[in-house]
């Protein structure tokens, strides 16, 4: 029975069903959208979700026995602990008026298709990598918003308090611009004045008076052109590239997985040999350049 069920979960076709039923449960949540479909079918749906759930459960089940006599190395895996809560959270006595929660954790399974496509799980392991980074880069650009939110407020609160009132509104409008999202209405209003650019004025509904009309056609620019360069172009490219290192990093560990996996079966080739050695070989003259320099 034991080899019967390591037979199943090594087969080619059964990480391909899988693949398939979540699709259909993905579309199933999507149908589930429509309330008249609900009322039309519910019946049929709820049996559907019941028969996905059953599968999944059923994959469970033939992936902890292919782990016998220790059914525990299935948890070794994160993904598989994923799966698990997924299908743990859709057994739970849920009452009808939670039953949005329930929709809710039928929308996970959808996210069991990166586990299916490795580039996917590629691209969802070099965001975990990069997240330490990232979480740098996302200071830097915090402490960016800041200085010229709390600038912006100073400057431009009296004549355009809509979107430079105070601090929190400065750091709404300034993550306006850096989506570039008409970030030049934002400049010719602080540009020319409420008054002197009235575009503005009826976008923003401005009671724009000739007391607080102030303009700044120097100070305007330099600000939000600055902003903009400084967020746009080099923040958030430092982001992707952060990200696209990740990338490199995941793939890499991903091939070293395989060759290991390759390994322990007796299937390894000439060529993971070949690149082994050359990863070592690039790694010691990393090594030496760092001695170097260090002399």
């Amino acid at each position: 029975m034991i080899a019967v069920l390591r037979s199943i979960a090594d087969s080619n076709w059964f990480p391909r069903t899988i693949t398939t039923v979540i699709i259909f449960a993905g579309i199933i949540v999507g149908i589930e959208t429509y309330p008249s479909m609900v009322d039309r079918y519910g019946t049929i749906l709820h049996l559907i979700n019941q028969t996905i759930l059953t599968i999944f459960i059923v994959e469970i089940i033939i992936k902890m026995g292919a782990e016998w006599p220790r059914p525990w190395n299935y948890f070794k895996d994160p993904w598989n602990v994923f799966d698990f809560l997924i299908v743990a959270a859709a057994l739970m006595p849920i009452k009808s008026e939670y039953v949005t929660v329930l929709r809710l954790a039928r929308l996970l399974r959808v996210l069991r298709l990166v586990r299916a496509v490795p580039r996917l799980q590629i691209l969802v392991g070099a965001l975990l990598k990069s997240i330490p980074s990232m979480g740098y880069v996302a200071v830097l650009l915090l402490l960016l918003f800041y200085i010229y939110a709390v600038a912006g407020t100073f400057l431009f609160s009296v004549n355009d308090p809509v979107n430079f009132g105070d601090l929190p509104k400065s750091m709404v409008a300034l993550y306006r611009a850096i989506t570039l999202e008409d970030w030049t209405d934002l400049m010719y209003l602080q540009m020319h004045g409420c008054l002197g650019y009235p575009y503005g004025v009826e976008k923003f509904d401005l009671q724009c008076t000739v007391e607080n009309n102030e303009s700044f056609p120097i100070a305007s620019p330099l600000f939000f052109i600055s902003f903009t360069l400084l967020g746009t172009m080099i923040f958030l490219n430092l982001m992707v590239g952060v990200i696209l290192n990740g990338m490199d990093e995941a793939q890499a560990e991903q091939e070293q997985e395989g060759r290991e996996n390759r390994r322990a079966s007796g299937t390894l080739h000439i060529q993971d040999e070949i690149h082994e050695i050359q990863e070592q070989l690039e790694q010691i003259q990393k090594d030496l350049r760092r001695i170097a320099r260090s002399h």
